[in-house]
């Protein structure tokens, strides 16, 4: 399949165009189908960008703009900041819409999930199978100098590449590569093997830095200072409480209709809804369902909600004791009743899972069923386990996802009233929590706690690949067969072969349960009814996609 956007086309799709659950279905069926990832040479131009979402805080202020109208201040509350400002070396969401006005990848997604052009205006397969990227003329970075090959080339090499700078969280999300070439206006990507979703990936990952700007300043410059190429710049960064932008008047791409936008987080999601109806600000994000009613029924905003690319999981460290019991592990799925929580603590926003990819997504496995709550079977296992009366203690963030202290508070509970099972539960703070996780220690990592992942490529081994395989950048599991099936999925040049090994993938990690399997998390926002907003699956948050009513 081929997907063209014209440099002539005056309907070309604007960046980042909404994505809602019915494109993740064609999403889906593109990364499914021969050709999808546009590995026959697909092109494009004016369409997207290739960056991700941002939010803001305050609403507006009733400026007028230099036209005389009146100024479009933008304002969204998340549930977190950012842990950083650059691109490169992250690996949670919340920090991606952040950085993501900022900074741009070769392609992006339009709305219906297909891929189009962002930095790059054509790409192709080599001979050799591996990929060619022709760069868009003109662009320029926020300080004036040019985007070149080098600065493309550089910028895989430092997610990649642990010697090229940092140790990103993001190495597993391009494939396995051997070298960057930079050309005249063109970069190559050499991959240790045949990449069947190569451009999938590069339309959901790898932003673009300057390589002269990151060499020249050290990594606390770097996280709280921005130099990219996209809509926006950064005019103020107050770490951990507020980042507000500014148009980038030399954008290579559409004209922005956002004058300023701010992002701003409160992990207690009373406080987000609470200035949501006082109108502070436009959007806010994980609206807990029972405060759904109450915004609702206001005359200031009202409810949007959309099923996500995101799966919530329990996960377990394989290598300490209880959780290096498959017996144990699988105990502790049957021991919590995620019907209940689905229904009871987030109102049936959600739907139960039993294996890393969701359904519609490549790989998902139709014959994999959840595991059913039956609290006497995972006594009888923690028995054959070994590991009766044991104590553990599972962590979990505090206002990152929809209902998550909730959540784990049922999931403790449930596990704790087994009779040869104590468990009790830790609350932290996203942001040092996840320091933990990403940590490129598996022995740093926490041994039992929630976790939420995102999957904007809608493909299963964008799921299983670095959160369970032995050399996944945030592994808590090592395990042979697994990791050949994933070795094997990246190989494969026929797709209907590689939906068949992902699924007998997905069968497996069922039965090896490094996770308490949960649920598909929905995102419901609450947005102020003075502008129009549509969310996306993949949790993105759009401002330029956003409108004054």
């Amino acid at each position: 399949m081929q997907y063209v956007m014209s440099p002539d086309n005056d309907d070309h799709v604007n960046r980042r165009t909404v994505l809602t659950y019915a494109g993740t279905a064609a999403a889906v069926g593109l990364a499914g189908c021969s050709g999808g990832d546009g590995s026959d040479g697909s092109d494009g131009s004016d369409g997207s960008d290739g960056s991700d979402g941002s939010d803001g805080m305050d609403g507006s202020d009733g400026s007028d703009g230099d036209d005389g109208s009146e100024a479009f201040e933008l304002g969204v509350t998340m549930g977190q900041m950012d842990s950083g400002l650059d691109p490169q070396d992250h690996a949670e969401t919340n920090t991606e819409i952040i950085v993501g006005q900022v900074y741009e990848g070769l392609l992006d997604r339009d709305k219906e999930g297909g891929i189009i052009a962002g930095l790059a205006t054509d790409w192709e397969r080599t001979e050799a199978g591996d990929v060619r990227f022709t760069l868009r003329e003109g662009v320029t970075f926020h300080n004036g100098d040019p985007l070149t090959a080098e600065d493309v080339a550089f910028s895989i090499r430092r997610i990649v590449f642990d010697d090229v700078g940092i140790a990103s969280p993001q190495k597993n999300d391009l494939g396995v590569i051997d070298e960057v070439v930079a050309g005249d206006g063109e970069v190559t990507v050499n991959f240790a093997s045949f990449n069947p979703i190569a451009f999938q990936l590069f339309a959901t990952n790898g932003e673009i830095m300057q390589q002269s700007w990151v060499e020249e300043n050290d990594g606390d410059y770097i996280n709280r200072n921005t130099n990219g190429t996209g809509p926006f710049i950064v005019t103020e960064y107050d770490s951990g409480n507020e980042v507000v932008y500014e148009p980038n008047e030399d954008y290579w791409g559409d004209e922005n209709p956002v004058d300023t936008l701010t992002m701003s987080a409160s992990s207690e999601s009373s406080t987000r809804v609470n200035r949501l109806l006082a109108e502070e600000t436009d959007i806010v994000t994980n609206v807990p369902p029972q405060e759904v009613s109450r915004v609702e029924s206001s005359d200031v905003a009202g409810i949007n909600s959309v099923p996500s690319a995101r799966i919530i999981f329990l996960q377990m460290r394989y290598d300490v004791e209880p959780f290096s019991s498959q017996q144990f592990r699988q105990a502790m799925n049957h021991a919590v009743d995620v019907e209940s929580i689905v229904e009871n603590v987030l109102n049936g926003f959600g739907s139960i899972t039993g294996q890393p990819t969701l359904e519609g997504h490549v790989g998902h496995n139709p014959d994999v069923e959840p595991y059913p709550y039956d609290p006497d079977e995972a006594e009888r296992l923690v028995e054959e386990s070994g590991h009766a009366g044991v104590e553990i203690t599972l962590q979990t963030p505090i206002g990152r996802y929809l209902g998550d202290v909730e959540i784990a508070q049922a999931a403790a509970n449930q596990i704790d009233s087994l009779s040869n099972v104590s468990c009790e539960l830790e609350q932290r703070e996203f942001s040092s929590l996840v320091q933990d996780i990403t940590t490129g220690n598996i022995e740093d990592k926490p041994h039992f706690n929630l976790l939420g992942w995102g999957n904007g490529e809608f493909d299963g081994s964008q799921t299983i690949t670095p959160l369970m395989t032995s050399d996944g950048a945030l592994t808590i599991m090592k395990n042979e067969e697994l990791d050949g099936l994933i070795a094997d999925a990246e190989a494969a040049q026929d797709p209907d072969e590689r939906v068949d090994i992902l699924q007998e993938a997905n069968q497996l990690a069922h039965d090896l349960a490094p996770w308490v399997f949960l649920h598909q998390q929905f995102s419901v926002y609450g947005v102020s009814s003075d502008i129009s907003w549509e969310p996306r699956s993949d949790e993105f948050i759009d401002p330029d996609t956003a409108t004054q009513q």
